[in-house]
């Protein structure tokens, strides 16, 4: 709203202290959508160089600034108006929160005399986000704003990083106070530790010393803590396997004679069964996700357990731990390399390369060509075409995990999808945020037929911003992983999975985005490279084989070497 009153010199609205803490914050793009109870932000944002994105839903928003954090290593953000705009960021806060990504979240909200009287768009916003929020703020007064903006920031991006909600009340966003910046944060109940303790490390030493069959699990942590220099050097002077959680994918090389690939749910037959023999797991910045573990009561038997983590609450949860090193993992690491010794394990490579040999002979790579779509065959292809170089998202179910399996990373940070959450409609959102940070990189969205129509809709932002992202979509005319569920376990009696959808070419053409629809083979190259040759976004549909499956799978309440693997090729 136009800023009438007279001021004394060196006061600001609430508004404008906002934006003058965002702004040294280092904030750049902002991913957001304008109501009644945020217009005055929105208007005080105009004197700001602040680049804004207006998304075409709060969640897609919420997704943006997460693939801008992920990509980037910044703190994203994003914004809504309060009540139902507030609402619709909460299943971006909660993957944020799943997966560890520092995002601020500034919600407008009703003027703090209203709060509690159910007043028009009034939504208890912070009640909401308790609990898959770092921390969250609800600001009621001007003289609030430059002190809580400063600390939300920290929190975010410091220890173990995620999202933080700032609700601000509108009359604290009209109000005029003096603005002082405050340079430090002091925060006593929250100190984040570095260092692990002296007897841990020479206790973990002991432990690497004895092993004859080590294992690296290696995290989301390990980016986070941008710590894959020091985890190469550990792995390579101890000669340990590297095995990565699907959110760590891309923070050890794929191509290295070391690395394992994805453990888990859908991970390697040979990187399951690595774990599942080892007799030491040393876990890099990773919780023990039961997607991870498989039935714990039949996790890694025989083997001791290291666990470097920043987030003490993650110890001891769900894995009971030898050695914890609490502390973060870079320093950690930093601290341990020069006290373990050089070792080979020559005897224990070559047993997992000759499981890794035996699984490989069953892999779908090795069918002849029957003309028919299998998403592996087009995710190696766009591997291939890109190099491996380009920036993945995707949504999530079958063709997330296809692609974690068939596209492989060795850059970090290239890898941006949903791990704990699950959420669906993640993928083009989160490769529009991640254009923002990358510009100069190839960006692809790899999206079932499912995901993808939940956020749709951003197609239009990708075209106003002028995104240059390209949107693969896996279209089986199913809830692709629902059904396979439901194929192995429910008897093949599928319930709600048959998906109609529209006529994803015209959809995306009415949205201004050029596509095409890839049917056979023979045509796959040819539409890759027709995607890339353009500067803007695209949407390639390949209508695929409908009733595939991801293989390996563990099923619930399997041990971990208890795999389903694909059937032979008749």
């Amino acid at each position: 709203m136009p800023h009438s009153k007279k001021r004394r010199a060196n006061e600001k609205t609430g508004a404008e202290i906002m934006w003058e803490c965002v702004v040294r914050e280092g904030v750049e793009v902002v991913f957001g959508y304008p109501g009644g109870a945020n217009m005055p932000i929105y208007d005080a944002m105009l004197s700001y160089p602040i680049h804004h994105v207006l998304v075409r839903h709060e969640q897609g928003g919420a997704h943006m600034a997460d693939g801008y954090a992920r990509a980037s290593g910044k703190v994203g953000m994003a914004m809504g108006t309060s009540g139902p705009g507030a609402t619709n960021l909460v299943t971006g806060i909660a993957t944020a929160m799943m997966d560890s990504v520092p995002v601020v979240f500034v919600t407008g909200q009703v003027a703090a005399h209203l709060i509690g009287g159910d007043a028009f768009q009034e939504v208890d916003v912070t009640g909401i986000t308790l609990p898959i929020t770092k921390h969250n703020y609800l600001v009621t007064r001007a003289d609030q704003i430059a002190e809580v903006v400063r600390e939300a920031f920290y929190i975010a991006r410091s220890g173990r990083p995620g999202p933080v909600l700032i609700d601000i009340c509108k009359n604290a966003q009209v109000e005029q106070c003096e603005f002082v910046y405050p340079e430090t944060v002091k925060l006593p109940g929250y100190q984040p530790v570095a260092h692990a303790q002296k007897d841990m490390l020479d206790h973990a030493v002991k432990l690497i010393e004895k092993a004859q069959r080590p294992i690296i699990l290696c995290g989301h942590g390990v980016l986070a803590s941008k710590a894959e220099e020091i985890l190469m050097n550990f792995a390579v002077k101890t000669q340990t396997p590297v095995a990565s959680t699907l959110l760590g994918l891309g923070a050890f090389p794929a191509s290295h004679d070391l690395s394992l690939g994805m453990m888990g749910m859908h991970g390697e037959v040979h990187t399951n069964l690595a774990i599942q023999n080892s007799d030491l797991i040393l876990a890099f910045g990773m919780r023990f996700d039961d997607r991870v573990t498989g039935t714990l009561k039949t996790y890694a038997p025989r083997a001791k357990k290291i666990h470097i983590e920043i987030d003490p609450s993650e110890v001891h949860k769900n894995v009971a731990v030898d050695v914890p090193l609490v502390g973060d993992l870079k320093t950690v690491l930093t601290d341990l390399v020069p006290l373990v010794d050089e070792y080979d394990h020559d005897e224990w490579l070559k047993e997992i390369r000759d499981w890794k040999a035996e699984a490989d002979a069953r892999s779908i790579m090795n069918w002849p060509n029957d003309d028919k779509l299998y998403v592996p065959h087009l995710i190696a292809d766009i591997w291939k075409a890109t190099g491996g170089n380009a920036i993945m998202t995707t949504d999530v179910g079958q063709h997330q995990m296809w692609t974690a399996q068939y596209y492989a990373l060795d850059k970090p940070n290239r890898w941006l999808t949903s791990g704990g959450a699950g959420t669906m409609g993640f993928g083009l959102p989160s490769a529009i945020g991640a254009w923002f940070a990358h510009k100069d990189q190839e960006i692809w969205a790899i999206a079932g037929d499912g995901g993808f129509q939940m956020t749709a809709a951003e197609l239009t932002t990708a075209v106003q911003e002028g995104a240059n992202v390209k949107v693969a979509i896996m279209n089986n005319s199913f809830l692709g992983m629902v059904r396979q569920w439901q194929e192995f376990f429910f008897e093949k009696r599928y319930s709600a999975v048959n998906m109609l959808s529209p006529d994803f070419v015209k959809l995306a053409e009415a949205h201004g985005v050029p596509a095409r629809r890839v049917t056979k083979r023979e045509e796959i190259d040819d539409a890759i490279a027709w995607a890339r040759s353009i500067n803007g976004p695209t949407v390639l549909e390949f209508r695929v084989e409908q009733e595939d499956a991801v293989y390996p799978m563990v099923p619930a309440g399997a041990a971990l070497d208890q795999m389903l693997q694909r059937p032979a090729k008749q």
